[in-house]
C-alpha cells in the first residue's frame, strides 16, 4: 500500500499533548517545553516527507474549544501545509470555525449521531472536497458506505491490518490511516498528486545547460521574490512535494528551497511563458526568500518613477501590516495608537460612529463623503482585525464561502 506521512498534533486547552490511546489523553496539558502547537507545527512542516498536518481537538467545553480554534488558526497561518481538523465538532458552526481558521478539510466523527445529522448539509454547504468522515472499522464503513461515498471527500480510519486494507480496496476515496502509537496518519488511495503539469518537460525550451529559469512570486501580493533554475529532476520534485525545488548551478546539485533554513516555498500555481522557455511560480513564502534575510531578493531600488495609481489589494495589505506594526511598537501621539490603546470598546464605538456617518452620506448621495465613509469603515475594521488577531485570509475565506 503506497503511503505518505501526515503527522498529527493533538490539542487540549489550546496546547499540544502527546497523543491519545483509545480516546484517552495520555498526559495533562500542562504548560511546558514542547507544548506550543505552533512551534510543533512549524517543526513538523520542515520535514520534507510531510504531506500535511492532522490536528485533533480534544476540547472539554466551549472555552477549551475556543482556545483550540485559536491555536489551529495560528498553526494554519504559520505553516503552509494542508491542515485537516477533527475532534470537537458539535454543529455546522463548528465545521465553519475550523474552515474559517484556515483548515483545508474538516473530518466528522460519524460515530456521533449529531455528526451524522449534519453530514449531508455540511457537504452541500462547504463542498464535498472539504469534508471528511471518520469511521472506526470496516463494519461501520459498510453501514454508511452510500452516504460516505456521496458526501465525503476523504476518509479517516484507525490503523488496523485487516480493516484498513479492506476499506482502502473498497472505497473510491482517499484514506488517512491514523496510527495513534506513532502520532501520524498515512495517506493511502491517493491516486493523483496535488500538482499535475499540463505541459511536459520535453516541451520546454531549455538553455544550453538543459535548464529553464523560474521567476518566483508571492502568490498574495505578486511581489517578485527570486529567480532560480530548474532541471527535469527538480521540476518533477516540485510537482511531487509541492515545495519549490531548484537546480543549484554553483553547487551542481538539487536544492529544495528552505531545507536548511526552514524558509520553504509552497507552490500555489505554475505558469509557462509564450515561448516555453521561462517558468513563473506563485508561492507561499515562509520567512525570507533572500539569503540576506530580506523577504525578496529584489530589495534594492536603483530607479523609481512615482505612480499615483495603486492596486487596492496592495494598499489594504500594506495598511494592515502598518496597523499590526503599530500594535507591536506604538507610535506616540497618533490617532491609530490612541485607538489601539483604547481596546475593543473604543474601536467598536468608532465603528458605530463611522457607520452612522456612512449611512447619512449614502442617503444624501454625496460621492466624496461616501468614499470617505467607506475608507473610514475599512480602516476601523482592519484595526478590529488586529485587535482580534484576525487576518485578511480569515476574511477572504469567509467571503469565498458565501459565493
Amino acid at each position: 500500500m503506497d503511503t505518505l506521512r501526515f503527522p498529527c498534533i493533538y490539542l487540549k486547552s489550546g496546547l499540544a499533548v502527546d497523543g491519545y490511546f483509545d480516546g484517552v489523553i495520555e498526559d495533562e496539558a500542562d504548560e511546558g517545553e514542547g507544548k506550543d502547537p505552533v512551534e510543533k507545527a512549524v517543526r513538523l512542516g520542515q520535514e520534507t516527507d510531510t504531506q500535511g498536518l492532522m490536528v485533533f481537538d480534544f476540547s472539554d467545553d466551549d472555552a477549551d474549544h475556543d482556545r483550540s480554534v485559536e491555536a489551529i488558526g495560528e498553526i494554519c497561518r504559520s505553516t503552509q501545509q494542508n491542515v485537516i481538523a477533527a475532534g470537537d465538532i458539535r454543529s455546522i458552526e463548528g465545521v465553519k470555525e475550523y474552515l474559517g481558521a484556515g483548515c483545508a478539510k474538516v473530518i466528522l466523527n460519524l460515530v456521533k449521531d449529531s455528526n451524522k445529522e449534519i453530514f449531508e448539509e455540511v457537504s452541500s454547504r462547504f463542498g464535498k472536497t472539504r469534508i471528511g468522515a471518520y469511521i472506526p472499522d470496516y463494519n461501520a464503513y459498510l453501514m454508511m458506505k452510500d452516504d460516505i461515498e456521496k458526501y465525503a471527500g476523504i476518509l479517516l480510519v484507525d490503523r488496523d491490518d485487516d480493516d484498513d486494507v479492506k476499506i482502502v480496496e473498497e472505497t473510491s476515496l482517499p484514506v488517512l490511516l491514523h496510527d495513534d502509537q506513532k502520532g501520524e496518519c498515512l495517506e493511502a488511495n491517493f491516486r493523483t498528486r496535488d500538482f499535475e503539469s499540463e505541459i511536459q518537460w520535453k516541451d520546454f525550451k531549455l538553455n544550453s545547460d538543459g535548464l529553464i529559469p523560474c521567476v518566483v512570486q508571492d502568490y498574495k501580493t505578486d511581489k517578485v521574490l527570486m529567480v532560480a533554475y530548474m532541471n527535469e529532476e527538480s521540476f518533477q520534485k516540485t510537482l511531487e512535494t509541492g515545495r519549490m525545488t531548484y537546480w543549484s548551478r554553483s553547487r551542481q546539485e538539487l536544492w529544495m528551497k528552505g531545507l536548511t533554513s526552514g524558509h520553504f516555498q509552497y507552490l500555489k500555481e505554475l505558469r509557462l511563458d509564450c515561448d516555453n522557455d521561462t517558468l513563473l511560480a506563485k508561492v507561499a513564502q515562509v520567512g525570507a526568500a533572500c539569503h540576506t534575510g530580506n523577504f525578496s531578493c529584489f530589495y534594492r531600488t536603483i530607479m523609481k518613477k512615482e505612480d499615483e495609481a495603486v492596486r487596492p489589494t496592495r494598499v489594504l495589505l500594506k495598511t494592515f501590516d502598518e496597523i499590526k506594526d503599530n500594535q507591536k511598537d506604538p507610535v506616540p501621539g497618533t490617532e491609530l495608537t490612541e485607538l489601539l490603546s483604547g481596546g475593543p470598546d473604543k474601536i467598536l464605538s468608532k465603528i458605530g460612529d463611522d457607520e452612522t456617518g456612512l449611512i447619512l452620506a449614502s442617503k444624501n448621495n454625496r460621492k466624496s463623503c461616501i468614499v470617505e465613509g467607506i475608507a473610514d469603515m475599512m480602516m476601523d475594521c482592519m484595526v478590529l482585525m488586529a485587535e482580534k488577531n484576525l487576518t485578511w485570509d480569515d476574511i477572504a475565506e469567509e467571503i469565498s464561502d458565501r459565493r
